[in-house]
């Protein structure tokens, strides 16, 4: 991995490429990161986030975070804005994992009160929340049904008892995109996913018993503010997203784009990946009203996991959810295309801004965000690998450079066929309960493409996030139990 030529450093983690760099970008490239991640990051990242430059419509830069690794059409971990009266709307720039996003509660608990019942707790959550390749969920609906959840999100899982009103206050957008239409959902995708509201799923997807130590603790008053008050205070963590439906919202749309692009808007893209269509064009509206669908099926989703998740605790402690905290402090989402409206040369645009692999992180005022966040800005939740934790941040007022957007996770530095090579799932289960952290997993093969040495440092992608201004980290948080899919 090199360095590209023509890079120069315009900030404390702040690179550049110049639109001269490759033929037809519109705009530079600008990547936040260390030397030592950017040195890291795969020469594909700088070749995808160039194209993506290079697409209608694009405003201000082609953004790259400290975490991106190469993807499909757009890096992961790459950040586009597009004037929808111009640009496109690219699947690319979202992913096959569609609102694939991170959930955080917090318990009253604390570690000593938990580790004597570790290992039913993670025992229970295992059987409670399928994971893996195929699994489905409790959640039984019909068609029309489904349709609803589709249009309504987390505010019908709510209504059907599998939440409560404050669970939606503290979801990005409330926990359901507007303008979703189920009839723009292929039956195919309506098959896929019509089983799969409260599961885990397969790959990097997790569900995590987390402790924040005292030790690390980045900022007491913020931290306090979030809900952190008790040393060793016990936080639930899962990742999930929009299963085989979003997968296949994205693959329905992308056949379509490839034919109308040249057939009839006759535009020339740099890579098939990032396949596209304007907008405003009938195809991307439907596109977009898809994948909103598929937005919406993943906050439910997360929303009956937490369901599941309260069952779980109340069942192993014989308390009451409510005496036992379970509160979240934030729900976000990855892998999202949204219009938003951001200030661009003093003035106030509306904008489509494409998120693949990175998290919304409005600063504090911002509109939509909690009146209790409002003076601290938005919770962020980067999450690590299984070995080696997550973290809790909130989004500040430089975020505005970015469309206040920062990294998702700590991302990958190797293959998962690689890893399947290089690591033995039931020798690392072993290791891993040695040190603490007791973990269920489908299968061996599963566990060993997720080992923590398969990811970047997530305390070095925290500090460059923080460093270049993205986001203010407030709370590591350590793993003690973990299911995987």
């Amino acid at each position: 991995m090199a360095v590209p030529a023509g890079i120069r450093q315009v900030a404390s983690c702040v690179w550049e490429l110049p639109p001269t760099w490759r033929a037809g970008m519109r705009v530079p490239v600008r990547v936040f990161a260390t030397e030592a991640l950017l040195q890291a990051m795969d020469d594909v990242v700088f070749q995808q986030a160039a194209n993506v430059a290079t697409l209608p419509g694009i405003v201000g830069y082609s953004f790259v975070m400290p975490d991106a690794h190469w993807g499909y059409g757009f890096p992961i971990g790459g950040v586009a804005a597009m004037d929808p009266r111009t640009g496109v709307i690219s699947p690319g720039g979202i992913g096959f994992d569609i609102n694939c996003g991170m959930r955080l509660a917090l318990t009253n608990l604390v570690l000593e009160e938990v580790q004597p019942k570790l290992h039913t707790l993670v025992d229970a959550l295992y059987q409670r929340v399928p994971a893996g390749v195929g699994c489905t969920g409790f959640v039984k609906l019909s068609e029309s049904e489904f349709a609803e959840v589709l249009e309504q999100g987390a505010r019908w899982c709510v209504r059907q008892g599998y939440g409560i009103k404050d669970d939606l206050e503290r979801t990005e957008e409330h926990g359901c995109l507007s303008g979703a239409d189920a009839s723009a959902v292929s039956p195919r995708a309506i098959h896929r996913g019509l089983r799969q509201i409260g599961t885990l799923g397969s790959g990097n997807h997790y569900l995590e018993i987390q402790v924040a130590r005292p030790q690390d603790v980045a900022d007491p008053v913020l931290a306090a503010q979030l809900g952190i008050v008790r040393p060793n205070q016990v936080a639930v963590m899962f990742h999930c997203g929009s299963r085989g439906f979003g997968h296949q919202v994205a693959t329905d749309s992308l056949q379509v784009f490839l034919h109308a692009m040249t057939t009839k808007y006759g535009m020339e893209i740099i890579d098939r990946e990032l396949a596209c269509a304007p907008f405003r064009s009938p195809e991307g509206q439907r596109y977009f009203a898809a994948m909103q669908c598929a937005a919406n099926m993943s906050f439910a989703n997360r929303q009956v996991i937490l369901h599941r998740i309260r069952e779980v605790f109340s069942a192993v402690f014989q308390r009451d959810p409510n005496d036992l905290g379970m509160r979240m402090v934030y729900d976000v989402a990855h892998n999202t295309a949204k219009l938003e409206t951001h200030v661009i040369d003093g003035a106030r645009r509306e904008l489509l801004v494409h998120r693949k692999g990175a998290t919304r992180a409005f600063g504090p005022g911002m509109p939509g965000l909690p009146s209790e966040y409002q003076k601290i800005g938005q919770p962020v939740i980067i999450g690590g690998s299984m070995e080696t934790g997550s973290y809790l941040l909130t989004g500040v007022e430089g975020g505005a450079a970015t469309f206040f957007s920062t990294a998702h996770g700590s991302g990958r530095t190797m293959s998962r066929a690689k890893a399947k090579k290089s690591f033995h799932g039931r020798e690392l289960q072993r290791t891993m309960e040695a040190r603490g952290i007791y973990v269920r997993s489908v299968s061996y093969g599963g566990l060993a493409e997720e080992a923590g040495a398969a990811y970047k440092d997530i305390d070095a992608v925290v500090d460059a996030t923080a460093r270049a201004g993205l986001s203010r980290p407030v709370v590591r948080l350590t793993p003690i139990g973990n299911v995987k899919g």
